[in-house]
């Protein structure tokens, strides 16, 4: 491993970093593992990490109680999450006033990305796991994914490998490539943080029976699979330092300063107030407990539900847990643009009640559109039709990805980047900026600015050939990444 110590932004180590990154990231040889072997590898996990997830009655929900005094769906330890009641006014969107069940889990857990250079080659350690709210049992996830209860081991289980490398990194000599707390979906969890993490490590660090290693470019082309690369695995490759630009680079429609400035005056002219109460408080506000679920009385939004599992792959082989179970799958789109020649993203300043600082930047769209069909037509959101209708040739990714399967059963969302029109004017309204991807690139870089889902697209964005510096066809894109053929309803490589 090249032992580099990082100088800051515009450093020799820095730009070596990026080349390091470039190389990993079109490397067509020289990978730990061919791109077949992969597949062979996961097929052969599959099974081995089969869970049993059984649907059950909060009645019968093993360690779980609703608390006397409160209602609130709480563990019996005190500690790994509880499901509380939230009451929320705003002057943002077309509902001032709502209340809600949400999941408060204050503790913070660390994703964990472990890379080191194979044959001159930078890889990222990736993990076979199955989480029980997976519509398809293992997805790909980071090197670590681990709650602070897990990593603890609250529940008894056994250790969390890898976890040495994130929790203890320059003590071991490994080197720190990123490093920030991140938020979680805003409308499901209260004030949720991960610790994003990519660290390198040397060649004493071997991957496990269910881990590999894969280059960058091994790991872009599988995003475009559906239900594959899971969300704590997209968040943190998120974080890795943008190969693309150099700062400095390209002019953007609005400096880094007046970005910085917009989303400080959206932050601070927005109101919302979000409280969180006793979970019996939301009943008679539209939500009902069931034996089996706590509901919303128009069917929509989302459900709390009961699970027992059962896995011999993880740190417990058997547990009980509640899951949120959304309704209807989610569409989020970034719209892309040239604007005098240079790759801008359409980013809105979105408000949601979980979030620590009143807005973060989401997606130009981002919504269940059903949620959307009891309302008037002027609450749908901006640009949502214009996503809905756009060609297939201006379509630059489309994947069906799941969210968080230790919190969320089968909660999906539709991914899209979609070119618009470059001719057009690039006025829109207040709360929504053109920025370029190096720009959005730099906000990662700190806390709390771009929100989960816009960190999905920015990493599905870097995985679209020549996306950041010149728009591709959505044909070219594909191609690109030999994604040629479709099997079992994932979009997969051509073995042939």
């Amino acid at each position: 491993m090249s032992q580099l110590n990082a100088t800051g932004p515009g450093s020799r180590t820095e730009a070596l970093l990026t080349e390091r990154l470039a190389r990993s990231a079109t490397a067509t040889g020289g990978e730990a593992m061919s791109d077949v072997e992969f597949f062979d590898w996961l097929d052969e996990r599959r099974p081995r990490h089969s869970q049993e997830v059984r649907r059950t009655t909060f009645a019968e929900l093993s360690g779980w109680r609703f608390a006397p005094d409160t209602g609130d769906l709480e563990h019996r330890s005190g500690r790994f999450f509880a499901v509380r009641g939230l009451r929320v006014s705003t002057d943002f969107g077309p509902v001032p006033q709502w209340s809600q069940p949400i999941i408060r889990q204050p503790e913070i857990g660390i994703l964990g990305m472990a890379v080191r250079e194979i044959d001159g080659v930078l890889h990222c350690l990736m993990q076979a796991k199955a989480e029980p709210g997976n519509v398809n049992g293992v997805q790909l996830s980071p090197t670590v994914q681990a709650t602070k209860s897990n990593y603890t081991r609250v529940h008894g289980g056994s250790s969390v490998p890898y976890l040495e490398c994130f929790r203890e990194p320059r003590e071991r000599g490994h080197r720190l490539l990123a490093d920030a707390l991140q938020s979680e979906q805003g409308s499901w969890f209260f004030c949720k943080r991960n610790r994003n993490m990519i660290v390198e490590v040397g060649p004493e660090v071997e991957a496990g029976e269910d881990f590999c290693w894969l280059t960058l470019r091994q790991v872009n082309a599988l995003l475009r699979y559906e239900n594959l690369v899971n969300m704590d695995a997209r968040t943190v490759l998120s974080c890795l330092p943008d190969w693309q630009h150099e700062q400095g680079a390209a002019p953007a429609l609005h400096s880094d300063v007046a970005v910085r400035n917009w989303i400080t005056a959206q932050q601070s002219e927005r109101e919302v107030t979000a409280d969180l109460v006793p979970l019996r408080e939301v009943e008679g506000h539209g939500w009902h407990l069931g034996e089996d679920r706590i509901f919303h009385e128009r069917g929509l939004y989302f459900s709390i539900v009961p699970v027992d599992v059962v896995s011999d792959r993880r740190e417990v082989a058997s547990w009980s847990q509640p899951l949120l179970e959304p309704h209807g799958t989610g569409l989020v789109a970034m719209l892309v643009r040239r604007i005098d020649g240079v790759p801008h993203c359409l980013v809105h300043a979105r408000v949601e009640p979980g979030y620590l600082d009143v807005i973060e930047l989401g997606p130009t769209v981002q919504c269940t559109p059903e949620n959307y069909a009891h309302l008037p037509a002027s609450a749908r959101p901006r640009f949502l039709d214009l996503v809905q209708r756009a060609r297939p040739e201006r379509i630059l990714f489309d994947t069906v990805l799941s969210e968080e399967g230790g919190r969320f059963l089968h909660a999906q969302n539709r991914y899209l980047i979609v070119e618009t029109d470059d001719e057009g004017p690039v006025d829109v309204p207040d709360d929504y900026l053109w920025v370029t991807p190096r720009q959005l690139g730099e906000l990662l870089k700190y806390s709390h600015y771009l929100n989960v889902q816009a960190r999905t697209l920015v990493a599905a964005l870097r995985a679209v050939p020549g996306a950041t510096t010149g728009l591709p066809s959505a044909g070219d894109a594909l191609a690109a990444h030999g994604v040629v053929s479709v099997e079992t309803g994932a979009r997969r490589a051509d073995r042939g």
